[in-house]
């Protein structure tokens, strides 16, 4: 009895928690102000309007009856609760596993309800300064990321790389594809801090390296951005590194300079000069969007005076090795004293860790 109630306390805070992530009282009566404008005469003549209403009614309504039909089920559960005997137990224990489930289906949704959260995602990580040390922070970087791919059967291919003079990666580039892989991945967009003893230093004296990481959806054809091929200067080059018979054999590597925004996108591990360019593009779509998406936020934080929540650069994780062994992301102060085991790709506690509070932020 006892551990029943404890349960159902347990999802009285998981519900409440539910309806604040979904900022569902404003959405309730967003519904109803939607429904009363589609009630109006004209409502129908502009199509291209009336269907954004409608979709927006639908998305809100959805969300609105989904957190209701939770609470409900909440609330029957306490009543049952209060009229408790031997008899209904079973019942009340189905139910309770039943609605947890629910529940956590709905957190689940509410955490990847992004535009590009579905999306597969484009990878760029980045030395910072620190010569050799920060190139082989890259290598281990990418060997978390590709480590976390295969541990969720994720498809890892490389684009672009450019190895470190001595040791390590200078910089690369990486396509994954998976269920969720962007709304995942973006997590991890900033710059990444590591403590150890250095094994290029022969007095084993202590380093911080830094390395940056930058995470993009990949865009489909019927998202509109502008890319004038009088705007584009198209290099070709020798690619270097591993990626198949043409390396160091042909000119098929292609680098693509955005001249107006000045981005440059490179790509050398396709088998074709033409394959690298239509994967260069893909990710200069990727990066004007982004582009155009950070242009609207500084619009919107000059014309509300509403700082938002944006931290692209900024240092959000430590990976300590020396003198103590301790993962700490500085956003969520989510920490994980196994460093190693981090480092060999298990950074779910760190994403969802995130997502939640990437979420509870989001709640004016």
């Amino acid at each position: 009895m006892q551990e029943i109630k404890k349960q159902i306390d347990e999802l009285k805070e998981e519900v409440k928690s539910l309806g604040g992530m979904l900022n569902i009282e404003p959405k309730r009566a967003q519904v109803k102000e939607l429904q009363l404008k589609m009630s109006e005469p004209n409502f129908w003549a502009n199509s291209k309007e009336s269907a954004n209403v409608v979709a927006a009614l639908k998305e809100n309504k959805n969300d609105v009856d989904d957190w209701d039909v939770l609470n409900d089920r909440l609330n029957n559960l306490v009543e049952l609760l209060s009229i408790y005997e031997p008899s209904i137990q079973k019942d009340i224990v189905v139910e309770v596993d039943k609605l947890n489930d629910d529940c956590q289906h709905l957190r689940l949704r509410i955490l990847f309800s992004g535009k590009f959260d579905k999306a597969n995602a484009i990878i760029e990580i980045n030395s910072g300064a620190g010569g050799t040390e920060a190139c082989d922070w890259v290598s281990m970087l990418f060997r978390m990321y590709f480590r976390w791919a295969e541990d969720n059967k994720f498809k890892l291919k490389i684009l672009n790389e450019l190895r470190g003079e001595e040791a390590g990666i200078k910089s690369i580039t990486f396509f994954i594809e998976g269920r969720k892989a962007y709304g995942l991945l973006r997590s991890e967009i900033g710059v990444h801090r590591l403590v150890r003893i250095s094994p290029f230093d022969s007095n084993k004296r202590r380093h911080t390296s830094f390395a940056s990481v930058g995470v993009l959806p990949e865009i489909k054809e019927d998202i509109e951005i502008e890319i004038r091929p009088e705007d584009l200067k198209v290099d070709t080059f020798r690619a270097s590194g591993a990626g198949g018979q043409h390396v160091n054999v042909t000119d098929s590597a292609v680098r693509i300079t955005h001249l107006p925004s000045k981005i440059v996108v490179s790509c050398q591990n396709e088998r074709s000069q033409h394959q690298n360019k239509q994967v260069a593009l893909k990710i200069l779509k990727a990066k004007l969007y982004e582009q155009k998406e950070n242009e609207n936020r500084k619009e919107l934080e000059r014309t509300s005076g509403k700082k938002q929540r944006i931290e692209w650069g900024s240092q959000i994780r430590s990976y300590v090795l020396h003198p103590y062994l301790l993962v700490k992301d500085h956003r969520t102060n989510m920490e994980i004293h196994d460093a190693k085991t981090v480092l060999d790709g298990k950074i779910d506690e760190f994403i969802y860790s995130y997502l939640e509070y990437d979420s509870s932020q989001s709640v004016d």
